[in-house]
């Protein structure tokens, strides 16, 4: 069953792989993972589809070095993805000359698959139960969230994998600090590289481990208390504190120790970068009044989604009001019946420090994203593929709940009339209803929809097109190849130029650049402002604007003239 469980789940990865179009943070992966680098698109003057393109061509004498050079120099993320991708993508022929979005994306696919036979493992080091194991691994196959991390191009589903491997480390410390007992030489080992290579892989990581490191204080105080309450302050309180001390906390502290070495590894990277700041501008922004209560609902959206996602961003307003009121009805019913098998576990001697210590991993990680937004002024809840900081934990949790209603099918475990197993298959057909969500564009659609203003552009202009936009990082230049790459692959006959206007301190450079470009540009052209922060010159205000109604595109802020 395991097996099928992880061909279910794969064969869902795999399916319409390249349905959406990349958007920026996988161009980022897709030019770094190659050895190219962003520096080399020019700025502040016209240049042509191909041009743009160029980062997304493979090269000849790109190796692992350059990779390496350029991903530490303009981006604040730790190389082990890219130097994975870079290996992986070679294997894949181009498609118009561009790097292959199938082959980047089937990494991410396949890795995200491997996590199925993950998070059975972890479940049954968690509760020794082939019904629990069964079901979390079900569930991993079609969970929305899960799904959605394994169909982009980025580093989400190799973390996740470090993060069960982590999470299995301490559920195994966990039994011997109950039994009062070693850890075991390779578990020390294995603990302390795999902290590494997760660190590695997401600087997000660290919540991870941080959660852990709570858990384990968590551990060592239930077990002192414990101890002073089995005996007296004499001999006994002294014998205590010299377990606490030696076994099997000794190798505990030396785990910290190694994952903290591994972790400074990387501080001077981190720091000597010049784009972090800028590269998380997005999640830093400040609020006033009912935005304050975003967070809130955008938390909870992820939540939702790591179970269940029908079509709530479907186009037809029915179909949104639907679906909605679907999943109000399914989780008010399946919210009480999960809840009471956690109960359940929590009321078993054998499984309730184990059920204790994934519910204090999850609650501490939501804690920790709140004091983050709130407290630190960084949004995390706005990035939903950071909650993988914590989700093999809520999946194994979600599958103990269930595996008590799987083994207890009598009326006292019913709700609504629903037994014990039927409840478990209807919840796992609902996350499998959920799978086509999100493979069909109907829900977690991508943040920008490049392919839709391409058609807006190619249907509403019919004269030459300087498409300009303001440009800080590489995130905006993967913005605008975002719309190149649609040219290009659609073979359109309307080939459009591209303005990058670098805006340094003051916006006013980006102004001048544009008004630079229209003085030596040939008329007529429309011009595209996209995302465009910064004043509008002169010359531009001489242009007509278009006074037709046009739709809004995800992504692409745009204002059309007409200059003559």
């Amino acid at each position: 069953m395991l097996v099928v469980w992880f061909i279910i789940g794969l064969g869902l990865r795999l399916i319409n792989l390249t349905g959406k179009p990349p958007w920026t943070d996988e161009f980022s992966t897709l030019v770094f993972s190659l050895g190219n680098s962003f520096l080399d698109v020019p700025l502040d003057k016209a240049i042509a589809v191909d041009t743009l393109l160029q980062p997304l061509q493979p090269q000849v004498n790109a190796g692992i070095a350059n990779v390496l050079s350029h991903l530490l120099t303009q981006s604040n993320h730790p190389p082990l993805y890219f130097v994975l991708s870079h290996w992986w993508i070679g294997l894949f022929s181009t498609q118009q000359g561009l790097v292959s979005l199938w082959g980047a994306r089937s990494l991410a696919a396949i890795l995200g698959a491997l996590s199925i036979p993950a998070i059975y493992g972890l479940s049954w080091i968690a509760f020794r139960s082939p019904v629990v194991s069964h079901i979390a691994g079900a569930m991993m196959a079609v969970s929305p969230f899960s799904i959605f991390l394994a169909q982009e191009a980025r580093h989400y589903t190799l973390v996740t994998l470090w993060v069960i491997a982590s999470f299995s480390c301490l559920l195994i410390a966990t039994r011997h600090i109950q039994n009062k007992t070693k850890l075991p030489i390779w578990l020390i080992l294995c603990w302390i590289l795999i902290n590494a290579l997760g660190i590695a892989s997401h600087y997000f990581f660290v919540l991870t481990m941080f959660t852990s490191a709570v858990v384990l204080i968590f551990l060592a105080g239930r077990q002192e208390a414990g101890g002073q309450g089995a005996g007296s302050r004499g001999r006994q309180g002294d014998a205590d504190a010299f377990l606490f001390w030696k076994s099997p906390w000794k190798q505990i502290y030396i785990v910290a120790v190694g994952t903290i070495v591994a972790g400074l590894v990387w501080l001077p990277v981190f720091l000597q970068n010049s784009y972090g700041n800028q590269l998380t501008e997005w999640i830093q922004d400040s609020r006033s009044g009912l935005a304050w209560l975003s967070p809130i609902f955008q938390a909870l959206g992820t939540w939702i989604t790591m179970i269940a996602l029908l079509p709530v961003e479907s186009s037809q307003l029915w179909v949104v009001i639907a679906s909605g009121v679907a999943m109000l009805m399914f989780f008010i019913w399946a919210i009480p019946l999960l809840w009471r098998g956690i109960k359940v576990v929590l009321q078993e001697p054998h499984t309730n420090l184990i059920t204790l210590v994934l519910i204090s991993l999850i609650t501490v990680a939501i804690a920790l994203f709140f004091i983050f937004t709130y407290l630190l002024g960084i949004d995390l809840t706005r990035g939903a593929r950071y909650h993988f900081v914590y989700f093999p934990a809520v999946i194994v949790l979600l599958a103990a709940s269930l595996g008590i209603h799987w083994q207890n099918p009598r009326d006292q475990m019913q709700r609504w009339g629903i037994g014990g197993k039927q409840a478990v298959v209807l919840i796992w057909f609902m996350g499998l209803l959920s799978v086509i969500t999100v493979v069909s564009n109907f829900g977690y659609q991508k943040y920008y929809r490049p392919d839709s203003f391409m058609q807006l552009i190619t249907n509403t202009s019919n004269q030459p097109v300087l498409i300009a936009t303001t440009q800080k990082t590489h995130v905006h230049i993967g913005e605008m190849m975002g719309v190149a790459r649609e040219f290009k692959l659609t073979n359109s006959s309307l080939n459009p130029l591209f303005l990058l206007a670098h805006q340094k301190q003051n916006p006013q450079t980006s102004t001048a650049s544009l008004e630079n470009t229209l003085k030596v540009l040939p008329r007529p052209v429309d011009l595209w402002l996209v995302n465009f922060r910064a004043p509008i010159p002169e010359s531009v205000k001489l242009c007509t604007p278009n006074n037709k109604a046009l739709p809004a595109i995800d992504g692409y802020e745009y204002q059309l003239y007409h200059c003559l």
